[in-house]
């Protein structure tokens, strides 16, 4: 696929994973140096977790994850997607930098923060917008496959899971990370490069 002059840059987030955050901060870097149209949706951890045996701790973590997407589809569902940077950007620093775990808490502030009505939180708790979660979901999965977690990300239509990247890359290393991977997306058959994780989300 041929790239466009502004290329269209796609990212799928759940605000819950330190990895997506991770990159999103990447992301925005990059927004600030090179022209692009960078889109911003929600994927579920929890979704792409159901019916998984998972560990105590990850079901946990799991269950207490719904609240924040379903709000987060919510919200662009009723004032417009361009709400989704802002509000995943609150909910991001107090989710990750700021270390906190208290949902909703973090909810209801990050709704106030970005001047979105209060009764968003409500639908966290409810199934009302889950198949408009499913679907957004499934947009990421349609681009790279199931066996995949957050972030999703796709330049002018071509997707990869990630890329994963701590701590989050800025300047000149930033733009050369997001050059390396607008070069890659020109590869058609170009599937996969990966290696071990030696290091936490350095936040």
């Amino acid at each position: 696929m041929t790239a466009s002059p502004r290329p269209v840059v796609d990212l799928w987030f759940d605000p819950a994973c330190p990895w997506a955050w991770m990159t999103s901060r990447w992301v925005t870097e990059v927004s600030r140096h090179r022209d692009i149209d960078l889109r911003w949706h929600v994927m579920s951890l929890s979704v792409l977790n159901e019916g998984r045996d998972l560990p105590e701790d990850y079901r946990r973590l799991m269950d207490d994850s719904w609240a924040a997407v379903r709000v987060a589809i919510a919200a662009a569902r009723d004032h417009g997607d361009e709400v989704l940077a802002p509000l995943y950007t609150a909910l991001g620093t107090r989710r990750h930098p700021q270390g906190r775990t208290d949902t909703d808490a973090i909810i209801a502030e990050s709704l106030a923060e970005v001047g979105l009505p209060a009764p968003l939180a409500e639908v966290g708790g409810t199934t009302e917008v889950d198949d408009l979660l499913r679907a957004s979901h499934q947009r990421a999965i349609d681009l790279v496959g199931d066996d995949v977690g957050t972030p999703v990300m796709a330049v002018d239509g071509v997707g990869y899971f990630g890329p994963v990247v701590t701590p989050a890359p800025t300047g000149q290393a930033a733009l050369d990370l997001f050059d390396g991977l607008v070069l890659m997306t020109r590869v058609p058959g170009f599937y996969e490069l990966k290696r071990t994780r030696t290091a936490g989300p350095q936040l």
